[in-house]
């Protein structure tokens, strides 16, 4: 969120910030309520939106690197952080599809 009120105030910068804050703001959303599903298929579907919306907020940060609205070095962690938090979420389903075979 914070990204997002720091960008310039140019026309793309506007699209761009409102996409990121859209699809950022939409994993913790959505993961909060994986972790509430009401079955291991439900925590499935939900963990499924986590990682969509959050290689979204990644395309959309990169996008801001591409057009040089922002520098790579300045959102080095917040990619760092972003990618961590997919391989996490990937992982859980990953796990969460392994187990749900299981007799």
């Amino acid at each position: 969120m914070r990204l997002t009120e720091a960008l310039p105030k140019t026309e793309a910068a506007r699209v761009i910030a409102r996409q990121l804050l859209r699809c950022g703001t939409s994993v913790g959303a959505n993961y909060r309520a994986a972790a509430r599903a009401r079955s291991r298929a439900d925590f499935i579907s939900k963990m499924g939106i986590v990682e969509e919306e959050c290689d979204e907020a990644i395309y959309w940060i990169e996008m801001l690197c591409e057009l040089e609205i922002l520098s790579g070095k300045r959102v080095e962690s917040l990619l760092a952080e972003a990618n961590e938090l997919l391989s996490i979420t990937i992982s859980s389903i990953k796990t969460a599809r392994a187990n749900a075979r299981k007799p």
